[in-house]
């Protein structure tokens, strides 16, 4: 018999349940190119995309490796993203005297392009659909260990084959928690030049008191060119430009590459995520902030070292603040307990279903409290900064590369060592100062958070303190050393044991702890998730087929919506906002702070056709990762750039609204009157509106 309180809570899932679900809305979903939305596009729309359509925005698409999306914009290898996604690469070009990221940047010709030290593009060329495959290796007889490890090395070996018969980058893709994996290929380019970049303050104009909110007015644009064999690529398949934009109401498209999203969960990770992971992350990321800024008041040279690392850790944290006031949202709770119930029902009402798939729950539920008691160790056991994390690379490298391809770690199996080499070997700088500090206070909090006398930190420490660890490890090590790198790379176990680099020495102590941590995460943690999800991920595929899209993976997806404002604040948000918004709102300020103009700005003001469209919000569905992703519409044409969703749609990591989630994208008509009238980028902007055919 139910009690009261039973019933009560009863009766708000059912209440919250119906008032999220009806009506069904129509925007929601981040849907695979191998199973776009048809149907719902055509009853709601009257459009249908071609194949030709599809294959178009698909290889015309752009993933990002510095984590975000792109779009090719010429057939001369031009590509557009955000400057907040190329903002490392612009990090990682300048020097002391010569700050990209607060100064801009533009090449005039080719011959100025800058090469970037480490981005890489990829651009998705075909999906195979090898389920049955990967699944087959795996048997009911099998541990959920022993079936982790089966799937890793038929993956290992499909990706392997795949890559040496095509010449491309290959991917196993798992979607549905494990339930269908797909074989992705992708053309990639590692020879990536910037092309153009605004200062910080335009493109990033409002700071982080504007971030996540709108309106906006930010010129939140970089373009980078993609090279083969030294000269631009040839890219036919890219976005046509149309300057004029979309209009309010007008059907949209986004194709990106979303990071992740957790809507397939069960309510019991929803829980976890609630309790434990988000405060958790929340507290690293504030006391982490709090050691940059205290680094950046030591001097200019400071504060340009860690600009990059605020700007990241600002963002996130926002970001992690809206998604958490999502998860302590009653209703949203109350609707994934509804999903959760509805779907375990169903399975339960079904004596086949219940025998194949019915433990999962109680087995994700035993292993979220396996995880909870050991969530401190994996949160603290680690070395901040970079310098310890390629030597452990390195060392782990050794080990790994003697066995056979499909029983190594991902990141050193055949197909994805090409990538892991580039990452390893970029010249990017390496601030040792800074490094110093993230160590010793990544030391400190491990102390506080489990204790001195924990094996991780006793063989790190050594008797020291945190602060003399760090300064002796970084003080000592050559890892910042390219050249040093490649040297005990390529010769393995004997220079790795000949070495008295002090990274490369505690690498080898704590990489047999860091194994056997891993190892018993696989066998308590990992392997049986990965069981229970498949089995709930076939549980869900019985129920709705392939009507519900999966979570976010970093893999390219297709949204759609419309130009559409929304209720805010007690009044309305505009659709879109223009150049005249964005001088009124640097005045209402002053022209201070985070909303002070670049000079080019204030003295270009009389230039600029001020009515010109600069920013927009749609309902397209999407999250961190579709930063740059391209805004088309349904003749393909670029009308949009994707820089941000609002403040309402964070919580859409767990639950989508097409009331008030919105995604925000720059105007392609403010983007040529900035580059033609402010930054002289007048064959920038001929090249983009296909009135330049020769660079």
């Amino acid at each position: 018999m139910q009690t009261n309180a039973q019933r009560a809570l009863a009766t708000v899932c059912l209440v919250a349940f119906v008032m999220w679900a009806l009506p069904l809305f129509a925007g929601e979903g981040m849907w695979t190119f191998d199973n776009p939305p048809r149907k719902q596009l055509k009853e709601l729309y009257g459009f249908e995309p071609t194949q030709q359509w599809l294959d178009h925005l698909r290889l015309a698409s752009v993933r990002v490796g510095d984590g975000g999306s792109g779009s090719f914009v010429s057939p001369n290898g031009l590509l557009l993203t955000n400057d907040h996604v190329g903002r490392g690469q612009l990090q990682k070009l300048s020097t002391k005297d010569r700050d990209l990221v607060a100064q801009g940047f533009y090449a005039h010709t080719t011959a100025e392009e800058l090469k970037c030290p480490d981005l890489e593009l990829n651009v998705l060329m075909s999906m195979e659909n090898v389920t049955d495959r990967v699944l087959g290796a795996v048997n009911p007889a099998m541990s959920p260990r022993e079936a982790l490890d089966a799937r890793r090395s038929v993956t290992g070996d499909i990706t392997k084959e795949a890559s040496e018969k095509s010449g491309l980058k290959a991917d196993i893709v798992a979607f549905y928690n494990g339930s269908e994996y797909w074989l992705y290929l992708y053309k990639k380019y590692t020879d990536v030049r910037l092309v153009m970049a605004p200062e910080v303050q335009a493109a990033f104009f409002g700071g982080d008191p504007d971030n996540f909110t709108f309106p906006r007015h930010d010129l939140d644009i970089t373009f980078f060119r993609a090279y083969e064999g030294g000269k631009p690529a040839n890219t036919a398949q890219f976005l046509k430009w149309k300057t004029a934009g979309a209009q309010e109401g007008d059907l949209v498209f986004v194709s990106g590459h979303p990071g992740s999203t957790n809507r397939l969960q069960t309510y019991a990770q929803t829980e976890y995520q609630r309790d434990i992971a988000y405060p958790a992350r929340l507290k690293g990321l504030v006391r982490s902030l709090e050691l940059l800024r205290k680094y950046s008041s030591r001097g200019p040279e400071q504060a340009r070292q860690a600009a990059g690392s605020i700007f990241g850790m600002e963002n996130g944290k926002k970001a992690s603040e809206g998604e958490y006031q999502g998860l302590l949202d009653k209703n949203l709770m109350a609707k994934k307990f509804q999903e959760d119930k509805d779907l375990r029902d169903r399975v339960n009402a079904n004596p086949e279903w219940k025998k194949a798939y019915g433990w999962a729950w109680d087995t994700i539920t035993t292993v979220l409290e396996r995880q909870k008691l050991m969530s401190r160790q994996g949160t603290y056991r680690t070395l901040r900064g970079r310098l310890f994390q390629m030597a452990l690379q390195i060392v782990q490298s050794a080990e790994e590369l003697k066995k056979p391809n499909g029983d190594r770690q991902a990141p050193y199996q055949d197909a994805n060592l090409p990538g892991m080499k580039f990452r390893l070997f970029s010249p990017a700088p390496v601030y040792p100062e800074l490094e110093e500090v993230q160590v010793a206070d990544g030391l400190v909090e491990a102390v506080e958070n489990i204790g001195a006398d924990d094996l991780f930190v006793k063989e790190v420490l050594n008797a020291r303190t945190p602060e003399v660890a760090a300064r002796e490890l970084v003080a000592g090590t050559q890892m910042a050393d390219v050249k040093v790198r490649k040297q005990l790379f390529e010769g393995g176990e004997s220079a790795i044991a000949a070495s008295t680099d002090p990274m490369i020495l505690l690498a080898r102590k704590l990489a047999p702890l860091m194994t056997e941590t891993r190892k018993w995460n696989e066998r308590y943690i990992t392997g049986p998730t990965a069981s229970a999800g498949e089995a709930i991920g076939k549980a869900r595929f019985a129920v709705f087929g392939k009507s519900v899209n999966p979570d976010a993976t970093f893999t390219l997806r297709l949204s759609y919506g419309t130009i559409k404002g929304y209720p805010m604040n007690g009044t309305q948000a505009p659709p879109m906002t223009t150049l005249y918004g964005l001088y009124d709102r640097s005045l209402s300020f002053g022209n201070k702070g985070a909303w002070a103009l670049p000079a080019r700005f204030v003295e270009g003001e009389s230039k600029l056709a001020l009515s010109t469209p600069l920013n927009f919000v749609s309902t397209c569905d999407i999250i961190g990762g579709n930063s740059g992703s391209p805004v088309v519409d349904r003749e393909g044409a670029f009308v949009g750039l994707i820089f941000d969703g609002n403040i309402e749609s964070l919580p859409g990591r767990f639950m989508y609204s097409e009331t008030t989630n919105r995604a925000v994208a720059v105007h392609p008509a403010g983007i040529i009157e900035c580059l033609r009238k402010l930054y002289d980028a007048n064959g920038l902007a001929d090249e983009l509106e296909g009135m330049s055919k020769v660079l």
